[in-house]
């Protein structure tokens, strides 16, 4: 089995929070973090990385793409620490506007923190920290912009959520009706050639048998392209479970106020679930199946808890 070397520092976080991944350099020369975690626990990120840093100082951010769970505590790393933030071309001018619609935080309901980037880092350039020389991959599937790193000396691969040990995140293009389990296939093809030996994925604990890993993803694509409803109602599932682990308790009232003001859950309602009920009693249908799995609480109180 692989081993990360010393100059590699994981944080593994929680489900409402992407890893962060400390990427140390030489003598003097600074360190990079990759993926920052949501803003919720923005706090806690500054502590962790702090005490991960030492006596280094932190150069940057670089976000592998800008989901609320991977970019959300830029601004506070940044005020703490006067990193700069760097991020994928492709959302450049969302960020510089703050255009929450372009960047899906309005679309999904979901909260980031206002940040402004610094620095741009383009698929098929290179990410120089101390000795390691990380290979700036496209990612697109999960999300159209999405980057991985990749060190081809050592074969360890940043995935972010490309590949996880269980699979790989939703396919948000599709969610609109844009093709992109193809973009997804071909991630993994690619990660299949690179001589990867460590796997540090957006979300749980490093891995290093990656052909299992990818067999498993190859077997949750092949079941999304045969049942494409099957993987939108998926994601209203995980939507509603993101925003209560976003709010941690919250009354029922309010909860359907969020539902109701949610585009993107319209829009799978739309696609997938209108034969079956009207809006609110498909929403309430999702929380019940939620709740009767165990993913979430609904008290005598009329609160939705995560659990």
């Amino acid at each position: 089995m692989p081993t990360l070397a010393p100059d590699v520092t994981v944080l593994e976080r929680g489900w409402l929070s992407s890893n962060n991944i400390l990427l140390h350099g030489a003598d003097g020369e600074g360190a990079t973090l990759v993926d920052s975690s949501h803003s919720n626990h923005a706090a806690q990120t500054v502590a962790l990385v702090r005490h991960a840093l030492g006596a280094q100082r932190l150069n940057a951010v670089v976000n592998t793409h800008l989901h609320s769970d991977h970019c959300g505590g830029n601004a506070a790393v940044q005020a703490a620490f006067g990193a700069r933030i760097v991020i994928p071309p492709g959302q450049a001018a969302a960020v510089a506007a703050w255009d929450t619609a372009a960047l899906g935080y309005a679309t999904t309901n979901q909260r980031c923190e206002r940040y402004a980037a610094d620095a741009l880092l383009a698929p098929g350039s290179e990410l120089a920290v101390g000795a390691r020389r990380w290979q700036v991959l496209a990612a697109p599937g999960h999300d159209p912009h999405s980057l991985m790193l990749f060190d081809a000396d050592e074969g360890v691969l940043i995935s972010a959520d490309a590949l996880w040990r269980d699979g790989f995140g939703l396919v948000f293009p599709e969610l609109d009706g844009e093709s992109a389990f193809d973009d997804v296939a071909a991630v993994l093809d690619l990660i299949e050639r690179l001589p990867v030996q460590w796997v540090i994925p957006g979300h749980g604990a490093p891995f290093g048998d990656v052909a299992d890993a990818l067999g498993r993803a190859r077997s949750r694509l092949a079941l999304w392209r045969t049942e494409p409803g099957r993987h939108m109602r998926h994601a209203a599932r995980v939507l509603l479970k993101y925003h209560a682990m976003e709010e941690h308790a919250e009354p029922l009232a309010a909860w359907a106020a969020w539902c109701e003001t949610t585009p993107l859950l319209h829009t799978l309602h739309h696609r997938v679930g209108a034969a079956d009920a009207p809006y609110a009693a498909w929403c309430n249908a999702l929380l019940r199946s939620l709740v009767d799995g165990g993913a979430l609480a609904l008290g005598a109180d009329g609160v939705v808890r995560d659990i």
